[in-house]
C-alpha cells in the first residue's frame, strides 16, 4: 500500500486549498461577468429600460421579471429556496416559467426556458438569447 501521509503534509495541502479557491473565485467571476453581459444584451435588445441592473445583485433577478413582463413580485417566490424540497422545485419552476417568457419575448423557441434548469447547458442558452440571432 502505497505511503499517503506526504499527502496530508500541511506543506503541500494548504498551497493545493489555497490553488482551487483561486481557481473558484476566478471562475465564480468569470461567469458572474458572462451571466451579467447576457442579460444587459438580452435587456437592450428586448428595449427594456435599465438595462444596466444586469450588474447588481438581486437587481439582475428584478431585470428578469421586467425582461419576462411578469410582475416583480414573483422574485418574492425565491424565498421558497430555503423550503426543503418543496422549495427547490418551486424556484426551478420559477426559473423555468421566467426565461420561457424571455424566450419568446426574444421570439426564440419557448422551450429554450426548460433548459435554463440545466446546469451548464444553462450558461449555453443564455448566450444564445443574448447574441443569437432574431
Amino acid at each position: 500500500m502505497a505511503d499517503l501521509t506526504g499527502l496530508m503534509d500541511a506543506s503541500v495541502l494548504g498551497p493545493m486549498i489555497a490553488a482551487f479557491l483561486v481557481f473558484f473565485i476566478v471562475f465564480f467571476i468569470a461567469v458572474y461577468v458572462y451571466c451579467a453581459l447576457a442579460l444587459m444584451a438580452i435587456a437592450k435588445k428586448t428595449k427594456t429600460k435599465l438595462a444596466w441592473l444586469a450588474w447588481i445583485p438581486v437587481a439582475n433577478i428584478y431585470l428578469m421579471t421586467q425582461i419576462a413582463k411578469v410582475p416583480w413580485w414573483t422574485m418574492l417566490f425565491l424565498l421558497f429556496a430555503w423550503v426543503p424540497y418543496f422549495g427547490s422545485v418551486i424556484v426551478i419552476a420559477l426559473t423555468i416559467y421566467w426565461w420561457w417568457n424571455i424566450a419568446a419575448e426574444r421570439k426564440m423557441p419557448e422551450w429554450l426556458g426548460i433548459l435554463m434548469a440545466v446546469p451548464g447547458v444553462n450558461l449555453l442558452i443564455i448566450g444564445i438569447l443574448a447574441w443569437g440571432k432574431k
